[in-house]
């Protein structure tokens, strides 16, 4: 039961950070915050799980998906940051906050290989918290979790459009979205 408790609340509190985007319901931010309320329900199925046969297959799934899920986010907001100047008085028709609002299209580092590093590291993340003790209700959240972050994606791929025009359509042929190389 407390379980459920620590979910009202946290989930709570995501709509509340999240409250502008959640205004705007075809916005990145919208989507974002579906994909972040599975995967907390993810993590409460599996909390108790978590620590449980270490060197199990699964949980070693677990944590090599994990690990790429911090490294893709870390690369993705340092090169936000240090490359597409950010800027507080950038508009957008959607709710943008932070490293979002970058003035700059971002190309290189990461962003040389896939378009999205955040939203495939909540890819990659929900994954690895899957892992953490596979189960079909677990392999539906993930699933829900998943399609919600490729959602966010497109509806970020939408607005950077409008922004940058041609020279993001351009760069978007020349990379994936998730997997370099891939997908």
């Amino acid at each position: 039961m407390y379980k459920l408790g620590v979910f009202v609340a946290l989930s709570g509190l995501l709509a509340y950070l999240s409250r502008a985007s959640l205004r705007v319901p075809r916005s990145h931010g919208f989507f974002r915050f579906l994909a972040a309320v599975f995967v907390l329900a993810l993590i409460l199925l599996n909390v108790d799980r978590w620590f449980v046969d270490p060197v199990s297959a699964h949980q070693l799934v677990s944590w090599v998906l994990l690990a790429v899920s911090a490294a893709l986010v870390l690369c993705g907001a340092l090169t936000l940051r240090a490359v597409g100047k950010p800027c507080s008085e950038r508009t957008s028709d959607v709710p943008i906050a932070g490293i979002e609002r970058t003035t700059a299209l971002v190309s290189s580092g990461i962003y040389r290989y896939i378009r999205h590093p955040m939203y495939a590291s909540g890819i990659y993340g929900t994954w690895g918290v899957f892992f953490k003790d596979p189960s079909w209700l677990g392999v539906l959240f993930a699933l829900v979790s998943s399609a919600f972050w490729v959602m966010s994606a497109r509806s970020e791929e939408r607005e950077c459009i409008r922004y940058f025009g041609e020279a993001y359509r351009e760069y978007a042929r020349g990379t994936r979205m998730f997997v370099p190389f891939l997908l």
